[in-house]
């Protein structure tokens, strides 16, 4: 990165509360109940506006700008696409194979669409962000090489992963300044390395320890040593997965800029991460789901106050060059066939 003149290192910071945000989560419920789902597009721009409207960074803070309008009428639209994909295929099944074959095709699309309206109804000092990447990149990204990396029998695939990531990343705009990274592929492939060992070490053990139990004491093979071997497997996939997230994370956020205006870093320290996610899934499963805006809040919380910003003296320098012409289609058609891609 450029050695440019700085002004100041700035903490992101996070105002939202749980007691607030329940309020706002056990509302949209109820109403989402009551009028059979139509309020849950009001209800999705509430929480947005909320969470972006909690982010501060530099005194100013960042807002949503999407209506309920918007979401609703894509919602619909992407329910109905559901809905017929889904009767197609039980009534028409070589038709609904090559309907799904259709949206695989599409789904690079999807996610460019979807990725470019959430960044356009995002704003910060009245400048909106923007999402550039265009359907070819994302196709050879996201299909081409997934499916070339098997023929490596995935020895290439954190060399792809690094491309998405740096796809993701160099493609975000914020007004007319551009986001630029440079992603290590040692890195990965590092990364990649240390999750796959520790992989192989943690489950061999457990598995070991499973079977050694069982030869031990045959007579004792009771449900609770196979619940016992799925908790240790659940914690230990947590413990591989919060490593790969953090040091990937850090990673990126550490060798991003934003042309002319800041820097950024991630300070994300993988058992803290795993504390966070083993005690959320607590929390869900002892209150039945009622924690849900709690864990919400405090894993916002988390990633933001571990995220810092370097920002330059010319940092207001950016100007708004983005058309209001996205749509929320795409966005619902991607949530409505589970196709979701984010940097965290």
């Amino acid at each position: 990165m450029d050695n440019l003149k700085q002004k100041e290192l700035v903490a992101l910071q996070f105002h939202g509360k749980t007691s607030e945000y329940f309020g706002i989560w056990i509302v949209n419920i109820l109403l989402s109940i009551i009028t059979l789902g139509i309020y849950s597009a009001w209800a999705k721009v509430r929480a947005k506006r909320y969470f972006y409207g909690n982010t501060e960074l530099n005194g100013h803070r960042f807002n949503y700008l999407a209506t309920p309008i918007q979401i609703l009428k894509g919602r619909i639209i992407a329910v109905i696409v559901f809905a017929l994909y889904m009767f197609v295929s039980s009534a028409f099944p070589a038709i609904g194979a090559i309907f799904a074959l259709v949206l695989f095709i599409a789904s690079p699309y999807l996610i460019c669409a979807s990725l470019r309206f959430n960044s356009r109804m995002t704003s910060y000092q009245n400048v909106r962000f923007d999402f550039v990447g265009q359907y070819g990149q994302a196709f050879v990204n996201f299909i081409v090489l997934p499916i070339a990396s098997l023929f490596t029998l995935y020895l290439a695939l954190p060399w792809v992963l690094k491309r998405i990531d740096t796809f993701l990343v160099s493609n975000i705009r914020y007004g007319d300044k551009a986001f630029k990274t440079e992603l290590s592929t040692s890195y990965y492939y590092k990364t990649s390395l240390i999750v796959a060992i520790l992989f192989i070490a943690v489950f061999a053990v457990i598995y070991a320890t499973g079977v050694l139990s069982l030869f031990a004491s045959p007579s004792e093979a009771t449900p609770m040593l196979f619940l016992s071997m799925a908790v240790l497997y659940i914690l230990a996939f947590t413990l591989i997965h919060a490593i790969y997230i953090a040091r990937i994370r850090n990673h990126i956020y550490q060798q991003t800029e934003l042309d002319d205006i800041c820097q950024f870093n991630s300070q994300v320290n993988a058992f803290h991460l795993v504390a966070l996610q083993v005690t959320n899934l607590i929390a869900l499963i002892c209150t039945f789901g009622l924690a849900l805006p709690w864990v919400n809040i405090r894993t916002t919380q988390f990633f933001i106050t571990r995220t810092d910003v370097l920002v330059y003296e010319n940092h207001a320098d950016a100007i708004d060059s983005i058309k209001q012409n996205a749509s929320a289609l795409t966005e619902e058609l991607s949530e409505v066939f589970d196709i979701d891609v984010a940097l965290t």
